[in-house]
């Protein structure tokens, strides 16, 4: 999925196949598959005739606006999940993700960049209002016209979270860490470790 998703939102960001943006499918609303899924729907029909193929993230987005001749006052965003778009062409002043490599600022103007998400906070500042989400993973897709691209495997606002079980659920992956007696169920456990030790920081501040 998201190999998938990076390859054509690379390819909507560089002017390539269906750079003008997906047609609109006149059953859902929803933008139709874009040309480059061909391939992939045509793929799936052979192994599962049956089932309808997954849409992309990139099915939810809105057209790309052209690259400005100056740096615009606001950036552009778009943050998507597999099953529903979070925010659409939202013009906002700064979006800060929690890169893998530490937490990542994004202002008008940035340098492209494609940056891997890791289990943190997503704050977008508009203003003096700041929304605040956790995410599980993903990657920002980060383009030269001011606009950042987030698809993200899960998330959910950070005001929504509950403190109780995220205590909860760091005690009981702690205690299976120290009986785990295979790798396999030690690396789950760190897993469940560091998810929600991020989640215990987004939600204590």
């Amino acid at each position: 999925m998201y190999r998938q998703a990076r390859r054509l939102l690379m390819l909507r960001s560089s002017g390539g196949p269906g750079g003008n943006g997906p047609a609109r499918s006149l059953s859902t609303g929803l933008p139709a598959a874009p040309a480059e899924d061909a391939t992939f729907v045509e793929a799936w029909k052979k192994v599962a005739p049956n089932i309808e193929p997954p849409t992309t993230p990139l099915s939810f987005m809105k057209p790309r606006p052209a690259t400005p001749p100056s740096i615009p006052g606001k950036l552009t965003v778009n943050f998507v999940l597999p099953y529903q778009s979070e925010l659409a062409n939202k013009e906002v002043d700064m979006v800060i993700v929690p890169a893998t490599t530490g937490q990542m600022g994004v202002l008008p103007g940035h340098v492209p960049t494609i940056a891997e998400l890791k289990p943190g906070v997503l704050s977008v500042h508009d203003g003096s209002e700041v929304a605040k989400y956790f995410v599980s993973s993903g990657f920002a897709f980060v383009h030269a016209n001011s606009v950042t691209d987030i698809v993200a495997v899960e998330a959910i606002p950070v005001d929504q979270i509950d403190p109780a079980l995220v205590q909860k659920g760091l005690a009981e992956f702690n205690q299976r860490l120290s009986s785990a007696s295979t790798d396999v169920e030690k690396a789950e456990a760190q897993i469940g470790i560091d998810v929600h030790s991020a989640l215990n920081a987004a939600v204590t501040g």
